[in-house]
């Protein structure tokens, strides 16, 4: 930094160990150009007043908007970043009340062992705004279940299959079969996956719908897997509404068609990908996800497969969800749209959720549906509001906020179990255990060939029918109204 430009003002939040280092690490020969480091916040009573290397602890968070005021702060940098996200909301709900700039500590070590790649600042990001912190697995079972075998995911190329691949290579599978009829995004995975293949695992990349029975008849006659992930699903809940057939078609007719497969080829485990829209479904997505999860309940009752379903929200950054929408919107400069002020959602990373899918593979015996902890729900509109703030711009001003209205099949809000489900916890404790419902597979069997046939026919009555029809087939014990599944003529995107 040039000796002519004038320091930053720098408030640190947070004078425990990681604001100490900064300090430290500021006070060495030359580091401290840039900044000029006029006082800590710190809710820690005991801490304010007291002086940290020479930088006085001045109050607490709550104090912030005065402390910049007051001594003419340019930067505020926030040193505990992994605090909950509820906490770092609310701070950065105080830093949005002055004109400072906000940053963040990520990791000074890293910093020092390699400062051309590790920034010693960054920006405030989203998954700061959610405080979800580092998931710990247990190494050691994810790799005895996944070492020396043969692994298919399918839908390999989407957000949440290309991250179980990235993972399940590094725990040494003999082969990894690769199975979408996405072109592109296969070749890309090859690339990528073919160069950071360091233990030697075979790949084979299938371009392949997962309905073409014939196909994946040969690709787990070719391999002979042991495990299964099964990711390929149709899930944008207004298209779904418009398209019902289609929904009926891969998520139902194509993991019927994996399941007797895996079966037939004596696959040990097989995990089905669930969403929390599977809970108390209002709309053709959720609905067919959820039978998808029933059906495969009721196969581990009569199957040397063990089949297990892993169920959780929404993922930050996967292909079509919210937060890659509203970051376009806000660089088009607007506006951006939200469906209804009260709409909240569960998030979590993507590679959180492909380790923690690992993780519940790992313990699975069968039968059961594990949830993923996702944390609390966030407000959608304070999303939109905290991205376009970290963009720089002032919502309502700079950039508009939109309401639109629900869309077709949308609910308000999401649930991770049904009422009917009997929860349990799990030595992991970022997954809890729901334990299965109980279904007449004659009956289920019927109905899913009548539902097939009137999909193939593109009824759209009869589909109604049958797939509320089936959605209560193992929620009888229930008296909870169930909003009626709307299914024909609505359009929209997610």
């Amino acid at each position: 930094v040039d000796a002519s430009t004038p320091r930053k003002r720098v408030l640190l939040v947070g004078a425990g160990q990681a604001g100490e280092m900064f300090v430290r690490h500021l006070r060495t020969a030359g580091s401290h150009q840039g900044f000029n480091l006029i006082g800590f916040v710190d809710d820690d009573i005991r801490k304010q007043g007291l002086l940290l290397h020479g930088v006085p602890v001045l109050g607490g968070r709550e104090q912030i908007p005065e402390l910049v005021n007051r001594h003419t702060i340019d930067l505020i940098v926030v040193t505990a970043h992994t605090m909950p996200g509820v906490q770092f909301r609310r701070l950065l709900d105080i830093c949005n009340e002055t004109n400072a700039q906000v940053k963040v500590l990520p990791d000074l070590i890293g910093h020092l062992h390699d400062h051309q790649r590790v920034p010693l600042l960054r920006d405030v990001t989203v998954e700061d705004l959610l405080g979800r912190r580092p998931v710990e697995i247990d190494d050691v079972g994810c790799r005895n279940l996944i070492i020396g075998k043969v692994v298919v995911v399918t839908g390999a190329a989407g957000s949440i299959g290309s991250e179980l691949c990235r993972q399940i290579l590094s725990f040494g599978p003999q082969r990894l079969v690769l199975v979408d009829n996405n072109e592109s995004g296969i070749y890309d995975l090859q690339i990528e996956l073919t160069h950071r293949n360091v233990e030697g695992t075979e790949l084979s990349f299938v371009i392949a719908s997962i309905m073409d029975r014939a196909k994946m008849e040969r690709t787990f006659h070719k391999f002979r897997p042991a495990l299964v992930f099964h990711a390929a699903a149709y899930k944008h809940v207004p298209l779904m509404e418009e398209f019902p057939e289609e929904a009926i078609q891969v998520n139902i007719g194509g993991t019927l068609i994996l399941t007797e497969l895996a079966r037939q080829y004596n696959v040990e485990r097989f995990v089905l990908i669930s969403t929390d829209k599977a809970v108390e479904p209002q709309n053709v997505m959720g609905a067919t996800k959820h039978i998808a999860e029933i059906y495969c309940q009721s196969l581990n009752e009569r199957s040397t497969t063990q089949f297990v379903t892993v169920r959780f929200g929404n993922v930050l950054g996967s292909a079509g969800s919210v937060i890659p929408l509203f970051q376009k919107q806000i660089a088009d400069g607007g506006p951006v749209t939200v469906t209804d002020p009260d709409v909240t959602r569960y998030f979590m990373t993507i590679p959180e959720a492909a380790q923690l899918i690992l993780q519940a593979s790992s313990v699975g015996k069968g039968g059961e549906i594990f949830v993923l902890d996702m944390g609390e729900p966030i407000n959608i509109s304070y999303l939109a509001e905290q991205l376009i703030l970290l963009s720089g711009k002032k919502p309502g001003e700079d950039v508009k906020i939109v309401y639109t209205g629900l869309r077709p099949g949308e609910k308000p809000f999401e649930e991770l179990f049904h009422d009917t489900e009997e929860l349990i916890t799990t030595p992991h404790p970022k997954t809890l255990l729901a334990r299965s419902r109980k279904v007449d597979p004659s009956v289920l069997e019927q109905t899913l060939d009548a539902l097939a046939s009137a999909a193939a026919c593109n009824d759209s009555t009869e589909m109604r029918r049958l797939i509320d029809e089936l959605v209560q087939l193992a929620d009888k014990t229930t008296e909870r109204s169930r909003a009626h599944i709307r299914l024909v003529g609505q359009a929209g995107t997610e």
